[in-house]
């Protein structure tokens, strides 16, 4: 019979890691600095806990270098709390978690690549509307870090799509068999065709998927496309506003849904789910233009 392993185990890593965020409250607390809450009173509002609990696990958090505490008032001395690279790196652990929950606990255990109407997923996905996007960067498919939020428009267009690939032999294994997942050749396409008018509307176009620069690029490259493509391969913007995501070939992948932001970061329309690509292009110019009237 194997070993039962302890937590104070120092060769097996899982229970090393359960240490330090094995508490569900730390979990949490992570998940709500990445979604862009910095502040120890906005984190109690938040997550509704003690303060004393919350303190205790802040500083537990900090010592462990999973958080850094950051200035940001000197009279008197004020701190908000940041995630480090150690930090940022359990963001997969939080898109595992949430794609687990899901697929087998909210869901019916079934791998698809868009939401259904009454899930939760896009329930969380509508509640956007209203939020702030948090700061933060996405490398563009020349390798350069850029915002999502375009400085040089009114509104923003985020198309959050699965996959797409220069070659049909480069989709992973089984691809076609996943519900949702086929279409994201058209959907760039479709925002390729109809960039002028998102333009003429006083819009950017983003494309966003969890694929790497080089393969945005290949695809890019290959339909012509003269909108950039960002890659949240890090899962930064994903756990940021807990977009929904499904996982094969062992990577996490994001649904297909699309955001319409204003210059102030606000989600002014949230699109979810998407089963008629064409239709919920224009559904997106559709938002955009209401917004500008």
């Amino acid at each position: 019979m194997p070993q039962r392993t302890r937590l104070d185990d120092e060769h097996c890593a899982i229970a090393q890691s359960l240490d330090v965020v094995g508490d569900w409250w730390t979990l949490l607390i992570v998940r709500d600095t990445a979604r862009g809450v910095h502040r120890f009173d906005a984190l109690q509002r938040e997550l509704g806990m003690s303060r004393k609990v919350l303190a205790e696990r802040l500083k537990l958090l900090v010592e462990c270098e999973v958080l850094s505490r950051v200035p940001y008032q000197e009279r008197p001395v004020r701190h908000e709390y940041r995630l480090t690279p150690r930090g940022r790196a359990l963001l997969p652990v939080l898109i595992a978690l949430q794609d687990w929950g899901d697929t087998w606990v909210l869901g019916e255990g079934e791998t698809m690549a868009t939401s259904t109407e009454a899930s939760g997923e896009t329930a969380r996905v509508r509640e956007l509307v209203g939020t702030r996007l948090p700061e933060l960067q996405l490398a563009d498919f020349n390798g350069e870090l850029r915002d999502p939020v375009a400085p040089s428009t009114p509104y923003t267009v985020l198309y959050c799509f699965p996959g797409a690939y220069a070659r049909a032999d480069a989709y992973p294994p089984g691809w076609a068999g996943i519900p949702g997942a086929r279409g994201c050749t058209l959907e760039s396409c479709t925002y390729r065709d109809q960039l002028a008018r998102f333009t003429e509307a006083g819009a950017s176009v983003h494309g966003v998927s969890t694929q790497r620069p080089d393969e945005q690029r290949a695809f890019a490259d290959k339909e012509a496309l003269r909108f950039p493509l960002l890659s949240d391969a890090d899962l930064g913007l994903t756990a940021a506003l807990r977009l929904p995501t499904f996982r094969t070939a062992g990577v996490s992948r994001l649904k297909r849904l699309t955001l319409v932001v204003d210059r102030d970061r606000t989600v002014i329309e949230a699109i979810c789910p998407i089963t008629d690509i064409e239709e919920s292009v224009e559904a997106a110019l559709a938002a955009v233009l209401r917004a500008g009237a």
